[in-house]
C-alpha cells in the first residue's frame, strides 16, 4: 500500500512539473511577442468567438452575446497595453464606433431580427449575422490597437476620427469572416 501510494504521488509530481513547464513555456511565448501581437491574437480569438455568438438562434440575445465579446476583447487589449479599463466608458465608445457606422448599426440587428422568420429567417440570418459579427468585432479590434500603439487610451479616443479607418477594417474583417466561415464549412 505505501508503495501504491509512493507512485501516486510520483504521478501527481510529474504532472505538476509537466504543468509548470507548459506554463513557463507559454509565459516565454507571450513575452517575446510584441503587444502587437499579442492584442492581434486576441482580435482574431475574439473574432471567432463573435462568429459563433452570431450563430445564437434567439434574436436580439446573438448582439448582446456578440457585445459581451467584444467588451472581453477591449478588456484583454488594455491589460495587454496597461491601459485602465472603464466598463462604462468602452460600451459608450464601442455605440458611438459602431452606432455611426450604418451598416453594421442596422445590419446585425436586421439580420438578428430576421431569426424570428421560422426556417427561411433562420437559414438567412447563418449566412449573415456570424460575418457581419466577425468583421465588427475585427474592425473594432484593429481600430484600438492602432490607438493604443499610437499611446492612446479610452479616455481620448475619438470615434469621428477613425471612422475612415473603422470601415476600411471592417471590409477587411468581412472578407477575414468569410474565409473562416467556408474553411469551416468544408
Amino acid at each position: 500500500m505505501n508503495s501504491t501510494t509512493a507512485e501516486k504521488a510520483k504521478v501527481e509530481q510529474g504532472k505538476k512539473e509537466e504543468q509548470e513547464e507548459t506554463t513557463t513555456e507559454t509565459a516565454a511565448e507571450t513575452a517575446t511577442l510584441s503587444k502587437q501581437e499579442q492584442a492581434d491574437a486576441v482580435t482574431r480569438s475574439k473574432m471567432y468567438w463573435a462568429m459563433g455568438a452570431g450563430l445564437v438562434p434567439v434574436p436580439l440575445f446573438d448582439i448582446a452575446v456578440i457585445s459581451g465579446v467584444q467588451m472581453k476583447m477591449l478588456s484583454d487589449m488594455s491589460k495587454i497595453y496597461e491601459i485602465p479599463f472603464s466598463e462604462h466608458k468602452v460600451k459608450n465608445i464601442i455605440s458611438a464606433l459602431i452606432g455611426g457606422f450604418g451598416s453594421t448599426q442596422f445590419g446585425i440587428p436586421l439580420a438578428s431580427l430576421v431569426k424570428i422568420i421560422p426556417v427561411i429567417g433562420q437559414i438567412g440570418s447563418l449566412a449573415a449575422v456570424p460575418v457581419m459579427a466577425g468583421a465588427s468585432t475585427y474592425a473594432l479590434g484593429k481600430v484600438f490597437i492602432q490607438h493604443f500603439e499610437s499611446g492612446g487610451t479610452f479616455l481620448d479616443f475619438d470615434p469621428a476620427a477613425v471612422k475612415e479607418y473603422f470601415a476600411k477594417q471592417f471590409e477587411e474583417g468581412k472578407k477575414v469572416a468569410e474565409n473562416v466561415k467556408n474553411a469551416s464549412g468544408k
